[in-house]
């Protein structure tokens, strides 16, 4: 999990001369959150990561029936979730739309429940808001991504239920294994594609 820079932002804000309790915690509680499903946790997850704005991005599971499910019981496609990365991100620093854009770039919204060779509902494109002006925000994204596509993006927009954590060795996947054929063939050219890495 990305979260150094949360924990130094909180370790800051703690150790701040002059600010009250109430005040420390309004300026922890100025991050918000984005849940998007895009193909691959994995890619999803080195992708945002490298947005600024962006404290910490967590690979997890959304949008089924199965509490706490396992990486195993997702891929067998039973369970309705979605591999998905929920990002923390300041909004004064980086807005949901910017995130959006990204969102967009960085996979096929038009492949029904596929991303390349990843093959599966679990890997279906979708949005989960966290709120009222998130689903707006995402809708109104999607009809103008809409404009640089032929086919027609199947991506789902709904609400966030539940999110679940993914095991600790889905976390920070690209920056712990590098040299992995899938960040190696995969996830490396995306990010260079997209400008997030030389």
């Amino acid at each position: 999990m990305r979260k150094i820079g949360l924990i130094a932002l909180s370790i800051a804000v703690c150790s701040a001369p002059g600010l009250s309790q109430a005040q420390k915690g309004s300026a922890m509680a100025q991050t918000e959150k984005a849940t998007f499903g895009a193909g691959c946790f994995w890619c999803v997850e080195a992708v945002f990561e490298r947005m600024p704005g962006v404290k910490a991005v967590d690979a997890g599971y959304a949008g089924g029936t199965k509490a706490n499910p396992t990486y195993e019981e997702v891929c067998s496609g039973t369970t309705g979730h979605a591999e998905v990365a929920q990002i923390t991100y300041d909004p004064a620093v980086v807005t949901y739309e910017a995130l959006l854009s990204m969102f967009w770039k960085s996979h096929d919204p038009t492949t029904l429940n596929r991303q390349g060779a990843d093959v599966g509902t679990q890997y279906r494109s979708a949005i989960f808001f966290h709120s009222p002006e998130q689903k707006a925000a995402a809708e109104n994204s999607k009809r103008e991504a809409q404009k640089g596509f032929d086919k027609t993006i199947v991506t789902e927009i709904v609400p966030l239920e539940r999110f679940y954590e993914a095991e600790n060795y889905h976390q920070d996947y690209y920056r712990n294994n590098p040299n992995a054929p899938y960040c190696t063939f995969v996830i490396r050219p995306k990010l260079k594609k997209l400008d997030l890495e030389p």
